[in-house]
């Protein structure tokens, strides 16, 4: 053990002298959005009440299922982690591409790209598996509603959202690993407003086709395995409710189609980027503002405008709030 120990010290040094010729490149150039100066200050305008709508929007959901008593079902736990989510991976790319319109030069250092690609894929994968396990709670809860309770207990939604949590680390770890080990060596010029896979893999100086599948199986799998439970579940639920009377089967229905919606504006976009080889298209730039912005945004108003349990503790919180400040 001593002598691996010794090893290892003595080979670090060398290992990062090695990366350091490798890579030429200290920072990378974003084009951002648009190169339109009179465009980027209404993408500003318009990103920067989107941003605000995330946070305030996913907060109110939190604050909300964490003060009210009757928000204590398994799908308000996995609701509140959502919104959790939703505000983090958002904020890994929200902040700079806003701050980044109203700039000339729009840089990223090599560790922080590379850091945004670690986060951003951690919390996006972390969501798709949230969505999953949603969508397989409702799925009990509408087809075994007798077993409910002892099927989706507190001790699985936890163990649910744990496996999120780690299949969306060990996701991200394999993305970065696969592009931090690529040479950089000029030029350094990203078309797009944040740090992925794919313009990196464009600007790699080697041959990335090999790793450009692995990351099509790695990222594209995850999403359209995800996406076909996703489908297949909601698929059984719409075939239950065939035996429901008229108020279940609409109430059922009023919940499924909110969470169905969030699927498919999130899922949609990331099948289009991460099903295909390292190959990057125009359109992805705006594609991907849907599943990092829009989708986050459109969750707190599509969870809450049709959910009247969630409207009602809303309604009750505010007015807790009025009744104190008048005392």
């Amino acid at each position: 053990m001593p002598q691996l120990l010794s090893l290892f010290c003595a080979s670090g040094p060398l290992y990062m002298v090695s990366m350091e010729n490798k890579n030429n490149v200290t920072e990378f150039i974003l084009h951002g959005l648009t190169q339109d100066k009179t465009v980027a200050k209404v993408f500003f305008s318009l990103l920067l009440v989107c941003y605000a709508t995330i946070i305030l929007g996913n907060l109110l959901i939190i604050i909300t299922i964490k003060t009210s008593e009757q928000l204590n079902s398994p799908m308000y736990f996995f609701l509140r982690y959502l919104s959790f989510v939703d505000i983090s991976y958002s904020t890994v790319t929200a902040p700079k591409l806003i701050y980044d319109l109203l700039v000339e030069k729009k840089t990223i250092s090599f560790v922080g790209c590379i850091a945004q690609l670690f986060v951003g894929h951690f919390f996006g994968c972390t969501e798709i598996f949230l969505l999953t396990m949603m969508a397989y709670d409702r799925c009990i809860a509408i087809c075994k509603p007798l077993h409910y309770t002892n099927i989706v207990n507190k001790h699985v939604c936890g163990w649910l959202v744990a496996a999120s949590w780690v299949g969306g680390f060990v996701h991200s770890v394999v993305q970065t690993l696969l592009v931090i080990q690529l040479p950089f060596c000029g030029p350094n010029e990203i078309d797009h407003y944040f740090c992925d896979v794919h313009p990196l893999l464009k600007l790699a100086c080697a041959d990335t086709y090999i790793i450009g599948v692995i990351v099509a199986a790695n990222s594209g799998v995850i999403s359209l395995s995800c996406f076909v439970v996703l489908v297949v579940s909601y698929a059984v639920i719409l075939v239950s409710l065939r035996t429901r009377s008229s108020e279940g089967r609409l109430k059922a229905l009023y919940t499924c189609t909110s969470h169905i919606t969030v699927v498919v504006l999130f899922f949609g976009p990331c099948i289009f980027i991460y099903m295909r080889p390292s190959t990057t298209f125009s359109a992805d730039k705006m594609v991907s503002v849907f599943y990092t912005i829009i989708t986050p945004m459109l969750n707190p108003l599509i969870y809450t405008l049709r959910n009247e349990d969630v409207k009602n503790a809303m309604k009750k919180l505010w007015s807790r709030k009025v009744k104190r400040s008048e005392k």
